[in-house]
């Protein structure tokens, strides 16, 4: 994921940016949801069993601090469903592990929001749409509603909560809005994903934004971000699941502050563009590793090993390849000037396009031959 507002703050008041020292995992504790959404990569299902025990769960913790996990995002399925989720979330924060909590907010309620407050420094709130456009893209009539409830509860009580949009084709119509929504409610954080071919999202690859829509869109995130710094506006602006956004930062941001170019430069290299499998892994319902939640491949199964050894495994090809800096990619990437700053993108959107070829260019990827000439 992409810092925007954090990349722009620490530049411009020489602060020190948010460098992960250690890795995130994505944990999908449930494959079980009260919704449908459209672009789920795990075809989460209400009829889904959970397959990992709270047991297991519990003894793995200490596998992912022997990896240097530092923080853990509980997903799902919908992850509030598992009756166990405070109690993992609970040992986790006694081991050193920050958690972060990614819901739909639908079994938000007043007799559990401080827990949820109390066990998760930060929850995310999927809006994928203002009013019947999320209930259509969520399946549930009603559900956008009660998610802009959720979030006003955890703010009534104290708590840090943020809105998470993917933005689609069927999702754009609200795009604009939902920057409004987060205006009038306040919200701390304002996380805005590019769709990624995977799962149900793979079902659908025609939903996916056209790249004149995509760089529309782009701008304007970086924009607003921009004005927010200006006047002071507390809303952490951030993007994922498209690097190549880095490459636009700098070049909308030099425009403004050329002196500060260099540094910002600096940063995002440091930064350092996609990173599944190097900083971003992702652990599925049934315990199942992948370099992140979209990955065509698993490299490994905590049933069968314990993460540590998966992750730290110098023998996975994949992960080998996935770590290389810069990455040997082919298409575009392969002499592509600003591959140090976003990493080639999308591994998951070039194997489901290029027939398979997991080292092929991303073909989301929206930079002009000029941008990828370097900056």
């Amino acid at each position: 994921m992409l810092r925007i507002s954090n990349l722009i703050d620490s530049v411009l008041n020489d602060k020190k940016s948010r460098n992960l020292d250690g890795s995130i995992v994505i944990w999908n504790f449930t494959n079980r949801c009260n919704l449908a959404c459209r672009h789920c990569y795990s075809y989460a299902d209400a009829n889904s069993k959970d397959a990992l025990s709270t047991e297991f769960i519990l003894d793995a913790i200490d596998d992912l601090k022997k990896a240097n996990v530092k923080f853990v995002i509980f997903s799902g399925g919908e992850p509030l469903i598992r009756k166990d989720i405070f109690d993992i979330a609970d040992t986790m924060r006694d081991r050193g592990i920050i958690t972060y909590l990614s819901t739909n907010g639908l079994y938000v309620n007043e007799k559990n929001v401080d827990k949820i407050i109390e066990k998760f420094n930060y929850i995310g709130i999927s809006i994928d749409g203002i009013g019947e456009v999320h209930d259509a893209f969520r399946g549930l009539k009603g559900a956008f509603e009660k998610s802009i409830e959720a979030i006003k509860l955890i703010q009534k009580h104290g708590g840090n909560a943020g809105i998470r949009f993917t933005m689609t084709a069927e999702t754009q119509d609200s795009f604009y809005d939902i920057f409004k929504l987060a205006e009038d409610i306040g919200v701390d954080k304002l996380y805005l994903s590019h769709l990624v071919y995977s799962g149900r999202g793979l079902d659908n690859l025609k939903m996916d934004l056209t790249k004149e829509k995509r760089l529309e869109f782009v701008n304007y995130i970086i924009d607003k971000a921009l004005e927010y710094q200006k006047i002071g506006k507390k809303i952490d602006i951030v993007t994922g699941n498209m690097e190549m956004d880095a490459i636009l930062l700098v070049e909308k941001f030099s425009k403004i502050y050329p002196d500060k170019k260099d540094e910002m430069l600096k940063r995002v290299r440091a930064w350092g563009g996609n990173s599944a499998g190097v900083r971003l892994g992702n652990i599925d319902w049934e315990g199942r590793v992948k370099p992140d939640p979209f990955f065509p491949f698993f490299i490994g199964d905590m049933k069968e090993n314990s993460f540590d050894k998966i992750w730290l495994d110098k023998d996975s090809e994949i992960l080998e390849k996935l770590r290389e800096k810069p990455r040997q990619l082919g298409g575009k990437c392969k002499d592509c000037g600003v591959l140090d700053i976003c990493n080639g993108g999308s591994r998951s959107r070039a194997y489901a396009v290029s027939d398979g070829d997991l080292w092929a260019e991303d073909p989301s990827c929206y930079l002009r031959d000029e941008q990828r000439e370097g900056i």
